[in-house]
Parts: C-alpha cells; structure tokens; sequence
C-alpha cells in the first residue's frame, strides 16, 4: 500500500513544538473545555507535566481566539497585570505620578489601527477606508483590576487571556490574581484559560472561596488505557506501521499513564527499526523485550536533573535546625512507588518522619504543613522546572507531578539516594 502523504516520525511520536499529528480527543476532557468556552467563566486545565495541557488547548483553540502570557516565577502582580495588557497591545512605561499603594503608575498607551470604517458619502456608495490611530496614553494603577479592566476595554478587547505555566509564579501573587479573577467576573466579560502543573482540582479555590462557581476545572491529567492505545495506533497509521500487540501491551504496562512516556517511546521505537518517515508499506515494528530498555533510556535523559533535585530540595530555602524538606524526602524516597503515585496522605508522611527524625517527638504539625504548602515554590527558586512534587492542600496529599521520576525511581538504589539526601538509611 502507498502512502499519499509522507509524515515525518518526529512530526508524530515524541515532544514537538506543534500539535502531534495523533493528537487523540478524550472524552470528558476535550469536550468540556470545548463546552465551557461559551459559558463566561474561568477555566483550569491542571495536571502533571506533559500530559497533554498544552496540546488540549492548541487543539480547541484558534490562535486567534486568545493571548497567551507566559508567567515567570521572578513576577509581582505588576508584572503579571503589565504582561497582560503588553500582550493585548498596550505600550506600557512608568509615570511619575504616585498610587494608592504607594508604587508609581504606569501609562499605557496603544498605537494601531481601525479596519473597515465606513462612510457614507451622501447616498453614494459606502467605501472603506483604513484610518491609522494613536490614542493618549492612559495613566493607571497596575495593581488595581479595575484600571486593567477599563484600560482592556478602551482597546474592546475580545480574546480570552491565557496564563500558561501559572504555577510558576509566587503563590502571594497566585493568591492575589485568584482574588482578582473574580472582579473580572463580576465586572467585565473577559475570560482567563489558567494552565498549571498540579493535581489539586480546587485550587484556585483554596486561594480565593468566592471563585466558587466562578471557575471551571479541567483535569487533563488523566489518559486511559485504551485512549494512550489510540496515540499509538493513530501514530501508526499515519506511518503506515504497526506496533506489535506485544510491545503496546508491554508499553503500557510500563508507561505510569504518561502519554509523554507513550510517545517518545514510540519514538525511540521507530527510530531504532529505521522508520524516519511514512513507510511505502505497512511495517510491523517492536519487541516487547525492547520496553524496558527504551523507557528507562528516555526517562534517564532526564537523570541529571532529578538527581540535583534531591539535593537541591534537601538543602531547602536556608539551613534550618529541623531540616524539613530534608526530611520531606524521607518518605518519598521509602514510600512504595504505588503509592507515591496515588499520593502520600499528611498523616501517613508525619509518622514515617517521626520514628526517623533527630526531634521527632516534639516535632511540631504545623512546620511540616508549612513546608509543604511552599515545595512548589521551592523548586521553582531552585530552578527545577518542570517541577516534580505538589502539595495538594484540599486533600492533605503530597503528590508526583512529573511521572517521569516515578520510572526513573523505580531503577535506583533507594539506600544510596537516602544518603545522598543525608537521611538515615536504616
């Protein structure tokens, strides 16, 4: 059978910057984000690093139907609000003027132009004419919602303002935007699209209670099993290859639900049978001894980085005479990796660090929560992006956010990664 279009395999399987060509649709997620769109309300779409946020909004969304702000873990709310009206096509710079809370305005002012203006020329025919505009700068305060609301409507802007890599930001200004939101739902009809990597549904929530109703939350974290068959057998057909059914079975048995681990697998798989492109006819491809070898080199590309996360998250914000983060470690590094998976229970961690700890004892509750509230944020000053744990506050778990490093710990010596870490191995 020949192939009439030729598709490259790096256009399929793995990581690109583009929509995979076996983009896969899942039910309940693609079609309620789709569904919610139209119903005046924020939207969350959360889950773990790589699977798939991105690529759900590229795939419901025209590029013209949005801006898209990538947040920065170095951001106030200033520079969060700034970004937000640069990106609608503001030109902002400082004021000399002083506002409420103390910082100097800012003046925003846009330059562009108005297409389509007709006018009627005494019962002749309506002509368009292209008219080049450049309104006066509007002095605002960048920390008030209300001036970025009335500056977004001086422009009659009508997109929706995606956040990508919220997370990122420090969780004082995460909290202040989620109070934020709910003014731009009362009092204007503009829309945010919140993409971040956790796996904590009400998040947003946690931060504000009145987004209550106010914001809709996608989980895409989740791929079944017979949805991550369909990226292989979508992938396969645009080939004009086949993946023994040994080999998928082996895959994803093997995979943690990782549609990331799914793809570049496939992609190391092809790679190794030589299949670059379409093939001219249909290949049967893989063995399902070659699984575990190709997963584990795939997750080992990342090995660098999730061993400096040991260290780097055991040292902490500062050295402390408790050592928490230190001994956050211990029970991830002893838990069963089944259970990592589904996330440690608060509880469970307290008395796993306690039989351990130098002060267990007198180990006081309130400084282990308040170490996991901040391990996101840790990890993004130590700059350990994507990040790999989540402290979901709703349900007192702390949880894997990259699934990656439950494979990778699956291979180590857990007795030589405790001492690495300094905690005690017995």
């Amino acid at each position: 059978m020949n192939a009439e279009v030729i598709h490259k395999t790096s256009d399929v399987y793995g990581i690109t910057r583009d929509l995979p060509l076996n983009y896969v649709p899942r039910k309940g997620i693609d079609d309620a984000f789709v569904d919610n769109l139209t119903r005046d309300k924020h939207i969350v779409i959360y889950g773990s690093s790589k699977q798939g946020k991105t690529s759900l909004r590229k795939y419901c969304l025209k590029q013209d139907d949005y801006i898209i702000v990538q947040c920065s873990n170095k951001w106030s709310l200033s520079d969060l609000n700034s970004a937000i009206l640069k990106h609608a096509g503001y030109e902002v710079t400082l004021s000399t003027k002083i506002s409420v809370s103390g910082k100097n305005k800012v003046l925003a002012q846009f330059g562009g132009k108005i297409l389509g203006t007709n006018i009627n020329l005494g019962g002749e025919k309506e002509s368009t004419k292209t008219q080049e505009i450049i309104k006066g700068p509007i002095e605002l305060d960048i920390d008030d919602v209300n001036d970025i609301i009335s500056a977004l409507s001086e422009l009659r802007f009508d997109k929706y303002i995606l956040l990508e890599d919220f997370h990122y930001l420090p969780p004082e200004v995460q909290r202040d935007f989620s109070v934020a939101l709910k003014a731009y739902h009362e009092k204007s009809r503009y829309c945010f699209i919140i993409i971040g990597v956790w796996l904590e549904e009400n998040r947003l929530i946690v931060y504000n209670g009145d987004l209550t109703g106010r914001v809709i939350s996608i989980d895409a974290d989740k791929w079944t099993r017979e949805q991550l068959q369909e990226v292989i057998a979508t992938g396969g057909v645009l080939l004009n290859i086949q993946f023994t059914p040994s080999f998928q079975a082996a895959l994803l048995d093997n995979c943690y639900d990782s549609v990331y681990i799914v793809q570049e697998t496939c992609y190391q798989a092809c790679k190794h049978e030589e299949v670059h492109e379409t093939q001219p006819h249909l290949k049967i491809i893989g063995k399902p001894e070659m699984v575990d070898d190709i997963v584990k080199s795939v997750v080992d590309q990342q090995r660098g980085r999730f061993a400096s996360f040991i260290t780097q998250f055991a040292d902490g914000f500062q050295e402390t005479s408790l050592k928490m983060y230190q001994w956050l470690l211990y029970p991830i590094l002893t838990a069963d990796l089944k259970l990592l998976e589904k996330g440690l229970r608060l509880s469970d961690m307290r008395k796993s660090i306690q039989a351990k700890h130098p002060q267990g004892k007198d180990l006081n509750p309130g400084n282990l929560t308040q170490a996991l509230i901040s391990t996101a944020s840790l990890q993004v000053k130590k700059g350990i992006t994507p990040i790999i744990l989540d402290y979901d506050q709703t349900n007192g778990r702390l949880r894997v956010v990259d699934r990656g490093f439950l494979i990778w710990l699956q291979h180590q010596d857990k007795q030589q990664l405790l001492q690495e870490a300094g905690l005690p191995t017995e």
